[in-house]
C-alpha cells in the first residue's frame, strides 16, 4: 500500500481513556481478588472519572470520538461483515458497537461498585447508604459477576486487534498510541474539537465524580 497522507485520527482525550482503561482494570481485579478493597475503591473512582470523561467527549468531542461517527445502523454492519463497507476510518461499523457495549458494561459494572460493600459491609461503595442492606448484597454479587463479561468483551477485542495486526496487516495500536493514521489515499482531516473542549469536559469530568465519592449529598 502507497502511503498518501497521514490523518490525526484520535485526539488525546480518547488515547488517554484508552490507556488507562488497559492499566486500570487489570488493578482493579489483582486488588479485589487480594482484597485491598480501599485500594479497589479509588481506582474505581478513578475508572468512573475516565468513563464520564470519555461519554462526554463522545458527545461533543473531535469527530472521531463522537458516538455519532462511529455507531452505524444494521446494514452497515451486515455490510462491513460481507466485506463490501471499504476503509473505514476509526472504528469500522462492528468495532464501533464493540466500544458501546464495553462502555456500557464498564458503566453498569461502576454503578454496581458505587453501592456494593464487602462481606462485613466495613468497606462500601459512596452510595452505599443510599440502598438497603439486601439490595447492597446484590449489587455485590452482580459487580462480581459482571467482570466475567467484561473479561470476555477485553478478550475478543484483543483478539481483532491481533487479527488485523496479523490477518489483515493492518496496524491498530499504533494511532491509538501516536494518534496518526497512514492512510492510503488523500482523506479529508477529522474536525478536531477546540483545544480548551478537552479540559472543559476533564473538569466536568472530576466534578461529577468528585460529587458521587462524597456520597452524592444534595444540593
Amino acid at each position: 500500500m502507497s502511503v498518501a497522507a497521514t490523518v490525526r485520527l484520535w485526539d488525546w482525550p480518547v488515547r488517554l481513556v484508552h490507556w488507562g482503561m488497559v492499566l486500570l482494570i487489570p488493578a482493579m481485579w489483582w486488588t479485589a481478588e487480594e482484597g485491598y478493597l480501599e485500594q479497589h475503591r479509588v481506582l474505581g473512582l478513578t475508572l468512573l472519572a475516565l468513563i464520564v470523561f470519555r461519554l462526554i467527549w463522545g458527545m461533543f468531542g473531535s469527530e472521531t470520538a463522537r458516538f455519532s461517527y462511529f455507531l452505524r445502523g444494521p446494514k452497515a454492519v451486515v455490510a462491513y461483515l460481507r466485506g463490501a463497507s471499504g476503509e473505514t476510518l476509526g472504528h469500522n461499523p462492528l468495532g464501533g458497537w464493540s466500544v458501546a457495549v464495553l462502555l456500557l458494561l464498564i458503566s453498569a459494572q461502576l454503578a454496581l461498585g458505587l453501592v456494593a460493600q464487602d462481606e462485613y459491609a466495613i468497606v462500601a461503595g459512596p452510595l452505599n447508604h443510599l440502598v438497603s442492606y439486601d439490595t447492597a448484597e446484590a449489587a455485590t454479587e452482580w459487580h462480581e459477576a459482571l467482570f466475567n463479561g467484561i473479561a470476555a468483551l477485553i478478550a475478543l477485542h484483543i483478539l481483532a486487534v491481533l487479527f488485523y495486526q496479523f490477518g489483515k496487516r493492518r496496524n491498530l495500536i499504533g494511532p491509538m498510541l501516536t494518534g496518526r493514521k497512514a492512510v492510503a489515499m488523500e482523506t479529508p482531516q477529522p474536525r478536531l474539537a477546540r483545544k480548551s473542549a478537552p479540559w472543559i469536559a476533564l473538569v466536568a469530568a472530576l466534578a461529577i465524580t468528585g460529587w458521587i465519592a462524597a456520597g452524592a449529598p444534595p444540593t
